[in-house]
């Protein structure tokens, strides 16, 4: 009865930055820059994979789909995010909480698998470059995008109920600037501890099991790489890479520390800066990472505001 009747409550407060109200003015500009840039940045390669018939290829197509779930990860955070920050009312309802969990966990356990997939795509143009267009066929990579959309939905369709159901005896004050997972365990007045357990295996699936592919697919990578007499053709492998390496770094760096270790041991001062950088940060610099390194894009870039036309 507990957990029912705590499973309909009035809005949640989102305390945020609360506790610094100097710092909130600050962090409402930073975000809406960031916020701006990702919407601009993210916006321009989903247009590009589209539209130029050189980005038609599976690179492009993945990031195209890493993209769009960037988007859309951070507008299902953002918006709420800077309305907090701009005034004195730090509401949520009940029902946005939830959605916002479950959006927030399907989008976010998604990129953790594509980035796997990714990571595979390099690693056939790297080591098997005869047979990529064989390998990496439209209806591959199609599946491969349609498994990490099913990961990503299976992981919250398991925890999201798991964590809402959990009775928090009238709390409704949300230590966090979202309705995350950590921080809505944290709330909780009973036994967390099977939740927390189930968390943590899901957690090892979906961060470890994509990592540790990762790290097999680049590991296969380096060891080619290094046969490679010519330094032109060592360099052109790195540039091949380096741009998904460095996004994979920034994205998995925060995502297990934060998420690999007890609730009971998590800082929310902490956490909120941590969540802070990987939610508003890093999905406004990926296409900055992509672009900078990535000739075919810039030259579909120059194209497009040149308003040149095929031939």
């Amino acid at each position: 009865m507990g957990r029912n009747n705590d499973s309909h409550q009035q809005a949640f407060i989102l305390v945020g930055f609360s506790d610094r109200p100097q710092l909130e003015v600050i962090l409402f500009a930073f975000v809406l820059v960031f916020y701006i840039l990702t919407l601009v940045g993210n916006t321009a390669i989903i247009f590009l994979s589209v539209m130029d018939p050189r980005l038609h290829t599976p690179m492009y197509f993945f990031l195209g789909n890493l993209s769009f779930l960037d988007l859309c990860f951070t507008t299902s955070i953002v918006p709420q995010l800077l309305w907090n920050l701009w005034g004195p009312e730090k509401t949520i309802t009940y029902h946005g909480c939830v959605a916002q969990l479950y959006i927030y966990m399907v989008l976010g356990s998604t990129e953790c698998v594509l980035l796997a997939v990714m990571s595979y795509d390099r690693y056939v143009a790297v080591c098997r470059p005869l047979h990529y267009t064989v390998v990496m066929h439209p209806r591959l990579c199609l599946q491969l995008v349609a498994v990490s959309w099913f990961c990503g939905l299976l992981n919250s369709f398991v925890m999201c109920p798991q964590t809402m159901q959990l009775s928090r005896c009238g709390r409704h004050k949300v230590d966090h600037f979202l309705c995350e997972m950590p921080a809505l365990i944290a709330m909780s007045c009973e036994d967390t501890m099977l939740v927390e357990a189930f968390a943590f295996v899901l957690g090892v699936a979906l961060l470890l099991v994509p990592l540790s592919l990762i790290l097999i697919s680049y590991g296969m990578i380096a060891a080619t790489v290094l046969r490679i007499k010519s330094a032109a053709g060592r360099k052109k492998a790195f540039n091949t890479c380096s741009s998904h390496l460095t996004v994979v770094s920034l994205f998995y760096g925060t995502i297990i520390y934060m998420y690999l270790q007890p609730a009971n041991s998590y800082s929310q001062d902490q956490g909120k800066f941590l969540t802070l950088f990987y939610t508003i940060v890093t999905p406004s610099v990926n296409p900055l990472i992509y672009t900078l390194r990535n000739k075919d894009v810039k030259g579909a870039m120059r194209k497009l505001l040149r308003g040149e036309k095929e031939s």
